[in-house]
Formats: structure tokens, C-alpha cells, sequence
């Protein structure tokens, strides 16, 4: 059935009674009239999900420390806390308190025509570039602009996106071009206050579109024309569903007592063939008048000023000074393929990803993976959260591009997140760093991860080597935080944490670096070869050679012990090239020729171990645990790269993404970590696991591989310059083709194995399981900085001395 034109601006307004029109305006409805300024029904509206996770931006103000902390007093003045994303040409999930406090799903327009109404994320093409970059094309600010065009260029929506520096409030510029007349845009916003989606209010009032659960709340204002706005329940009662039949019907001023998922609209005048420009502010606060405040303040000093302090432009502080800080950022791009974009933008990245109100709290991603199918009925923080792990390979990131300052005071916060009488709860040995928490320190996943265990030693030597700690604060951490760690890695011992109360006997790992298995694992034993001997350093210079004796002794013997517990001779994998001699991904007992079973994990069987192999053995090499020459190592990789295993055990693959070719590598064989093979559906679909879950590709191992490659080289005397091009044509220049148009390198990609209608992927472009991740931009300047160095440069010098035979 053909649409009918939505009612005019004018109409709407003689219906509410906030303005006049003429004596020709079309007249509404009875019904139109009866419901105007009314409670909106249908609560609590459709089941709310989280938003898609393949961002293509991320943003939040660059803020400076004082003594360690975010204060006003720094020269960035008031400091701002509110973090935002863009994906699919719109904004989506944006938080204000804490880094992982969502406070809106999404914000889009809605477009009427006179036959047709579009959702701009659905039925327009997108573009993302950024605002702010330097004469070689390289970003200087996390501002973007986003084109979305019609299909058939009737019409074409101009944003321009950043958040305020000096209060709590992300800031909009649109440009609405109408190529048609007849044109009517809606702005239409899906509020999740206080980081869920089902416990909302929302109302219309002075112009100004509203929301609040609690304490918190969100203003959402416009300058540059008059709007109407509506409140109502998604699915039921909101502006969306109203549209469905071409026309208003109802318009609904607050969504009354009653909570849930809240849809807030604001309709803009029906336009002729020509450009509208609207400046938008979405304000937060622990009050509706402080949101509005806020909201209100952005748009008085205008679009322009509040993007130039953001940039830090002139005498503004903002993202070129911290950009600017970076002393190895240019040599380090040099080593990039495309120019130094993806590096700008991933210092900016990781920047990006700490908390504000917990300096140093360095989360996994911002993002909520598969977001579009979990629900949002309660608070989650997804993988806006502390892992020590993901931590660490940021950490050491800023350390690579010459940020003193974020690693250390990251390193300083890791003693919140440490087992041991000031965790609540706890109970038995402690030293051990948890699994995840919060950026505040409130627990979430309670299982002992060795690796994590170990990485916050690694990192404090190498802070103390680099003299960022001083030689008096390496022995007050060495006391207080790193030999508690140093002798959980060596005794173990008994655990008491909520649900988990086991006996841990190091090396053996309750979890892996994937979280999935417990047993001994070549990746998490090179961390813990690497956390001791590197905490035996601490102990000699502390005095304490008891200490240094012990660990050491620890882990000389986890060393010899590493290949007995670890690499099979008799594997299944044996058909040439294969000789059926590799490491496991993981062993769960002593013995690594027994054809055990693996956990059952992702919708996944029980396993037979000697099937799965995992290329995180080469962090043996990495950390200096062994040569990169070592045949143990070059005989693994044989099955890690064998290109004729079956899918379902394949590791590595090559693909063309618009026809650059990219070589990349999944976590494992056997992985269930992602979509379905038969129809593309996200992880966990439906809230169960399923047995044709597959994990991907995942970018970052393409940066470790490319490590091990330039180790490989150095140990055949010295590197090239010919091998040093051919590592930055093969590793980096696939990391930079993993990329997506706004420079977020993603945790998983399309391999193109199995069924994609769903999401329909093109091959080797990001999923939607967590783009941004972290780990995967700090892998990527990590091999920048590497290259440059000619040197490894997560390598440990004392234990590769120690095992350099």
C-alpha cells in the first residue's frame, strides 16, 4: 500500500497547542486529539537487546592526569566522563559515569517521504571518516563525520561527531540535504540508562527530549530549528511503530510511572529540495536538570569551539597534545604500510579505553559482543571490563610508543584487582590477579588464570627497567604487590572465591588465555616462566635471595618440564607435511601422548586434545623462553599453517579483502567461539550454545606471528632491511587490510566458512563479536614498535639468557 505523507510540523503543533498555523493547515484526527499530551501504553515495550559491536568509531575527550588521577585542576580542565560509539552510519552505546555505565542503545534518523520511511542505519550507505587529521591524512582526534546517502540519492545525512571536553555531553552536527521535496526527519533516540534497557522513563518538556532511571538521566537537545517531540514504549507506542501506516496518530508527551524500554523522537519541519543544519547535544547527569544543563551548555557554545577544544586546537588541551606526547609514534609509523593512519588512531584507540573515574582501569573493548542478541535487562559490562591480560598487552603498547605516564599509573591500579585480604570474600592463598571485574574492582569472574598472575610482574620490570619506576617503588611494589604474585606462581595453593574453591598447583592453569580449559598450557607456562625469573630480578635487588633463589629454581623446572607435559610425538595431525609432533593447545594431565578429552566448551564435543592445536606456543618464543629456532617451535607451525586440515581444525588462512590479500589465524582448531556455520547467526544465539558455533579469524595473532618472524630473522645474524620490508608487506599490511573504514582493528573476522546470511560479512572484514578490541591495536603498534627496534619487543632479556641454550 502506498504511504501516505506524515502530517507537517505545523499540524502537529495546532494539535499540541505550542504554536499557530494558519487556517489552511490540514486538521488531525479525533483520535489524533484525544491522545495528544497523554501518558504513552504498551509498557514495557519490545524485549531490549545491547547494540551491534562492530563499531567503526569510538570516542571520549582526552583527559591529563594530576598525580596519577583524572582531577579538574589538570590543564584539560573539568574532566569530561562520557564515552561514545558510531557503527552502521549511526551513534550507538554511550556511557557517562563509569566506563562501561551505557546510557543510550542508539540514536538515528527516521526518514518520510512522500512514498517511503527508511531508518537511516537500514536503508541508507554509509561513510566514516574523521575530522581532524594531519596533511598526511592522519587522524588527530577521535571526532568523526558519518555520510549516510540515500540508495537513491533522494536524500543524504551529514553528522558530525564528538564529545564536550569540558562537561558531560557528547555533541552533534547535522547536515540534512533533501534532494526531493517532502521530506520529513525524525530523530529518534533508544535510551538504556544506567546500563539497561528495561528500566527507563521518558518525557517531552521545553523542547527537550528526556530520560532517567535512578539517579542517573539524559537530555537530548536541538538547535537550529523547532521540533516536536514524542516519548513511547519501543514497539508499541514509540514514533517507529506509529510510522508504520505513513502517519501520526498519537503523539505522547512521557511514558508516565510506569518503566521500561523507552523510545524518545523528535520530529523535525517536512522539508523542500535543499540543506538543513541542526547542532545536537545529549547531555548526562545524576538529575534531569544536570543533563539538561549540560546538554544546554554544548549547544551555547557551539558545534565548532566544543570541537576545536576536543581536537585540542590552539590553546586547548585535547587529543593533538596527547598524540604529540608520543616520542616513538612517527618512527613507529614509518613502519606502516598505509602512511601511519592505523597507528595514529590506535594510540588513540587505547587511550580511549581507560576509565575516568579509576585512572589506569584499562578495559578489553568498548563494546558488548553479539550485542545485538543479548539482552539488556540487566546491567553487563561486556568486555568494557579488566582482564590483566588484555591489560598488559596495552599497557605495554603505551610503554611502545613512549606514554611514561597511562602504564605506570596502570600498573599502580593493578593492586585493586589482586587477590588477598582486601577482596571481599576471599579466602586462602593469596597473590593471584582475578579473572575480570569491573573498573571499580567489583568481581565478575572468579576463575585463576596464571598468565594473568604473571603479567603484571613482567610489566613492573619492564616499568623499572625503562626508570619509570623508580628503584625505591620497584621495591615498595616488589613488597606489596609483586611477591605475593611471585609466590602464588611458585606454591599455588588453596583458593576460596565465590563459587570457585580448588587447590592450585602452578603451572597447571584452572584456565588458559582462552578461559575455556585447565590443564597445562604452553602460552600461559611461558608467562609464568617469564613472571619468575623476571620476579627473581625484583627479589636480588630487594635483598631478598631467598626469593630470587626459589623462583628461579621454579622456573628452571617448569622449563624442563615443558615439553614432557606439553608436545605430543604422537599426534593425530601426522599426514605430510605433518610428522604428528606439535604442541598441544592445552593438556590436562601429565602426559601429552594419550589421546585425552578437552572440556566441553562452546557448544563444542569433548575433544580429543591431540586434535587442537593453538599458535600461542610462540609466546615460548616471545618471551625469551625459547629460541626461535628450536625445533619443538618450526615443527608446530608446520600443523598451524597446514592449509589441507579440515575447516573444523584448520588454523590459518589467506583471504582477499578488495583485493589485497591478508593472512591471518584462528585461536584454535575445534573453536565455538563465534557464528553458526549453517546460518551465520551471532554467538549464543537464542541464549544457548550450538554445536556448529565457529570461531574465526583474529587479527592480533597475525602481529604475534609476525614477531616470531622477526625473532626467526634475527637469529639468522641480524635482520635485513629486505626481511624487515617483506615482515611490514606480509604481517602489517594484513593488520592494516583487517581494519575497518574507521580504523578499528576487530577481535574476530569473516574466514568464509559455513552460511553468512544473517550478517552477511564479506570475507575477512570484522564480525560482530568486539571491534574495538584492545588487544588487537596494541598488538599492532607492539609490531610496529618492533620493527623499528629490530628487536623483539615483549622479549625478556633475563630469561632469554637464562635459556638462550
Amino acid at each position: 500500500m502506498r504511504l501516505q505523507r506524515l502530517m507537517t510540523l505545523c499540524s502537529v503543533l495546532a494539535l499540541t497547542g505550542l504554536a499557530g498555523c494558519n487556517n489552511d493547515t490540514p486538521q488531525t484526527s479525533k483520535t489524533n486529539q484525544a491522545n495528544a499530551q497523554t501518558t504513552a501504553p504498551g509498557a514495557p515495550g519490545a524485549a531490549p537487546t545491547w547494540a551491534y559491536s562492530g563499531k567503526t568509531g569510538i570516542g571520549t575527550s582526552y583527559e591529563q592526569y594530576v598525580e596519577g588521577r583524572y582531577q579538574a585542576s589538570a590543564p584539560t580542565g573539568n574532566v569530561s566522563k562520557v564515552w561514545f560509539s558510531v557503527t552502521q552510519g549511526i551513534l550507538t552505546e554511550t556511557m557517562y559515569g563509569l566506563i562501561h555505565e551505557a546510557q543510550l542503545k542508539d540514536m538515528q534518523f527516521f526518514i518520510q517521504g512522500p512514498d517511503f520511511l527508511h531508518s537511516e542505519r537500514d536503508d541508507t550507505e554509509h561513510h566514516i571518516e574523521y575530522l581532524h587529521t594531519d596533511a598526511k591524512g592522519n587522524p588527530l582526534s577521535l571526532a568523526y563525520k558519518l555520510v549516510n546517502k540515500d540508495k537513491q540519492d533522494r536524500y543524504q545525512i551529514e553528522k558530525h561527531i564528538a564529545t564536550n571536553p569540558d562537561n558531560q555531553s557528547v555533541v552533534m552536527k547535522v547536515i540534512f540535504t533533501s534532494n526531493i521535496d517532502g521530506i520529513t526527519p525524525h530523530l529518534v533516540a533508544n535510551p538504556h540508562i544506567a546500563n539497561t534497557g528495561i528500566n527507563d522513563k521518558g518525557w517531552v518538556e521545553d523542547n527537550t527530549l528526556y530520560a532517567s532511571d535512578g539517579n542517573s538521566a539524559m537530555a537530548i537537545a536541538l538547535k537550529g530549528s523547532p521540533i516536536i517531540g514524542s516519548a513511547g514504549f519501543v514497539g508499541t507506542s514509540d514514533l517507529p511503530t506509529d510510522l508504520a501506516d505513513g502517519k501520526v496518530d498519537w503523539q505522547y508527551s512521557s511514558t508516565g510511572d510506569t518503566t521500561g524500554n523507552v523510545s524518545l523522537a523528535a520530529s523535525l519541519p517536512e522539508m523542500a529540495k535543499g540543506s538543513a543544519e541542526w547542532e545536537i547535544a545529549l547531555g548526562f547527569g545524576d538529575s534531569a536538570a544536570n543533563a539538561n544543563k549540560a546538554a544546554q551548555t554544548s549547544l551555547k557554545t557551539g558545534f565548532a569551539k566544543v570541537l576545536a577544544n576536543y581536537n585540542g586546537e590552539g590553546e586547548a588541551v585535547g587529543w593533538e597534545d596527547y598524540l604529540a606526547s608520543l616520542p616513538s609514534l612517527p618512527a613507529m609509523a614509518a613502519q606502516a604500510t598505509d602512511g601511519g593512519k592505523l597507528a595514529y588512531t590506535s594510540a588513540m584507540v587505547l587511550k580511549a579505553q581507560e576509565d575516568k573515574s579509576h585512572a589506569g582501569a584499562l578495559i578489553a573493548s568498548l563494546s558488548n559482543p553479539w550485542g545485538d542478541i543479548v539482552p539488556a535487562v540487566e546491567s553487563s559490562t561486556g568486555y568494557k571490563a579488566v582482564w590483566p591480560r588484555d591489560f598488559y598487552q596495552v599497557a605495554m603498547a603505551f610503554l611502545a610508543l613512549g606514554d611514561n605516564e597511562t602504564p605506570k599509573v596502570a600498573f599502580e591500579y593493578l593492586k585493586k584487582v589482586q587477590a588477598g585480604p582486601d577482596i571481599e570474600g576471599y579466602e586462602g592463598a593469596p597473590g593471584w590477579f582475578l579473572q575480570k571485574t569491573h573498573v571499580d574492582g567489583t568481581l565478575e569472574w572468579y576463575a585463576v588464570q596464571l598468565d594473568q598472575t604473571a603479567m603484571p610482574i613482567m610489566l613492573g620490570w619492564r616499568l623499572w627497567q625503562a626508570g619509570i619506576l623508580s628503584d625505591a617503588e620497584a621495591k615498595h611494589w616488589y613488597t606489596i604487590m609483586l611477591k605475593p604474585a611471585a609466590e602464588f606462581l611458585a606454591d599455588g595453593g588453596e583458593i576460596s572465591l565465590g563459587w570457585n574453591k580448588r587447590t592450585i598447583t602452578p603451572p597447571y592453569t584452572q584456565q588458559e588465555r582462552w578461559e575455556e580449559q585447565e590443564g597445562h598450557s604452553p602460552s600461559t607456562t611461558a608467562a609464568v616462566i617469564a613472571g619468575l625469573v623476571t620476579a627473581a630480578e625484583f627479589a636480588k635487588f630487594a635483598g631478598d635471595s631467598e626469593g630470587a633463589t626459589k623462583y628461579l629454581a621454579k622456573a628452571d623446572e617448569y622449563r624442563s618440564k615443558l615439553i614432557p607435559r606439553t608436545y605430543t610425538t604422537q599426534g593425530n595431525l601426522n599426514k605430510a607435511p605433518s610428522n604428528g609432533k606439535y604442541f598441544l593447545r592445552v593438556n590436562l594431565n601429565e602426559d601429552p601422548n594419550d589421546q585425552g578429552k578437552l572440556l566441553e566448551r562452546n557448544g563444542q564435543i569433548a575433544l580429543n586434545e591431540s586434535d587442537i592445536i593453538d599458535p600461542g606456543f610462540l609466546e615460548l618464543v616471545r618471551y625469551g623462553v625459547t629460541k626461535a629456532t628450536d625445533e619443538h617451535i618450526t615443527e608446530s607451525l608446520v600443523e598451524i599453517d597446514d592449509p589441507a586440515l579440515p575447516d573444523f581444525l584448520k588454523v590459518k588462512y589467506t583471504v582477499n579483502v578488495n583485493g589485497k590479500q591478508a593472512v591471518g589465524w584462528r585461536r584454535y582448531g575445534g573453536d565455538g567461539y563465534g557464528e553458526t556455520t549453517s546460518t551465520g547467526e551471532g554467538y549464543g544465539h537464542g541464549g544457548t550454545m550450538h554445536p556448529d558455533q565457529r570461531g574465526r579469524i583474529w587479527p592480533f595473532f597475525t602481529g604475534e606471528r609476525g614477531h616470531y618472524e622477526l625473532a626467526l630473522a634475527k637469529a639468522d645474524n641480524g635482520v635485513s632491511d629486505s626481511e624487515l620490508t617483506n615482515l611490514r608487506n606480509i604481517y602489517v599490511s594484513s593488520m592494516e587490510t583487517f581494519a575497518n573504514e574507521g580504523l578499528m582493528l576487530p577481535e574476530q573476522v569473516w574466514d568464509g566458512v559455513g552460511d553468512n546470511s544473517t550478517y552477511n560479512y564479506p570475507v575477512g572484514t570484522g564480525t560482530n563479536s568486539a571491534t574495538p578490541l584492545a588487544w588487537t591495536h596494541a598488538e599492532y603498534l607492539k609490531l610496529l614498535r618492533s620493527l623499528a627496534d629490530k628487536e623483539v619487543w615483549d622479549h625478556y632479556t633475563p630469561v632469554a639468557k637464562r635459556y638462550k641454550k
